[in-house]
């Protein structure tokens, strides 16, 4: 990736040629368009080279192909030409390194993970990686997770999630067939269907956030009816009065409590 540079300059002799300073500054001052900038971007590109190529290159046993990670490598090469401050440090390399770097970093964070993981569980992630090699090496087997977790310094917990989070690094197709199935199932046959009384629990909620609005004869006739599963001539002869004036309590408190829901300013009943 050589952004906006489309050809490399004409290479002078290595006596001729100008300073990381100075061709930052043309970068920085020149217009993007003209031949004079993309000469000094191209010429600093390939001046480090070599160094993205370093930056990338410990992430080359990653699912991300090579290419890809020099790419994303030469977005923060440019990132830190085009901010570098010569006033505040004179060395580039020494700022363009944690640029690049960074820059790789975050292409794994914000492209790779199909579940967002918290930025410690993924360094702890790699860290565990690279403890699980060097431990298997030197105990001549797997270490345990105990053993890993001291050498490591953090809790079993943090372990787990740390071993956890390679199971959401790269999404599995729900059409993919289940490992040692006996049958022809699949993923998303373990997957739950949509719970039938979620919704119902959702209008009960909105039911009780107007419940206080109620008078209190009402709120005892709505739990005697519907938590009590009292018929209205029940409810009628418990209270001493007739099931018609029942019904017509009943039915005041629940347009209301549906008003409610629907249009939450309508009044209070009677």
């Amino acid at each position: 990736m050589t952004a906006s540079c489309t050809g490399p300059p004409a290479v002078p002799s290595p006596a001729d040629e100008p300073d990381d300073q100075a061709l930052v500054r043309l970068v920085q001052t020149l217009p993007r368009d003209s031949d004079e900038h993309e000469a000094a971007c191209e010429q600093l590109i390939i001046r480090y080279q070599s160094l993205v190529r370093s930056c990338a290159q410990r992430y080359w046993q990653s699912p991300e192909s090579q290419e890809e990670l020099m790419q994303v490598g030469y977005v923060g090469l440019l990132k830190a030409i085009n901010n570098f401050d010569p006033a505040v440090g004179g060395s580039l390399v020494a700022y363009a390194q944690p640029c690049i770097s960074g820059e790789i970093k975050r292409h794994f964070r914000d492209k790779r993970w199909q579940v967002h993981v918290k930025r410690s569980t993924q360094e702890l992630r790699a860290e565990l990686r690279r403890a699980r090699a060097e431990m298997t090496q030197s105990l001549a087997r797997s270490p345990r997770a105990d053993e890993l977790a001291a050498h490591l310094g953090v809790s079993d917990e943090e372990l787990r999630d740390a071993e956890r989070a390679d199971m959401v690094f790269q999404a599995s197709s729900l059409d993919a067939p289940l490992v040692g199935g006996q049958d022809a199932a699949s993923l998303a046959d373990l997957v739950g269907a949509e719970d039938p009384q979620l919704e119902h629990a959702l209008d009960i909620q909105a039911v009780w956030a107007h419940w206080a609005d109620l008078p209190p004869r009402q709120q005892r006739l709505l739990m005697m009816r519907f938590y009590g599963n009292m018929s209205q001539a029940e409810i009628g002869e418990h209270l001493g009065i007739s099931q018609m004036h029942v019904s017509r309590l009943l039915a005041a408190a629940l347009d209301y409590l549906r008003g409610c829901i629907v249009d939450p300013e309508d009044d209070i009943p009677d």
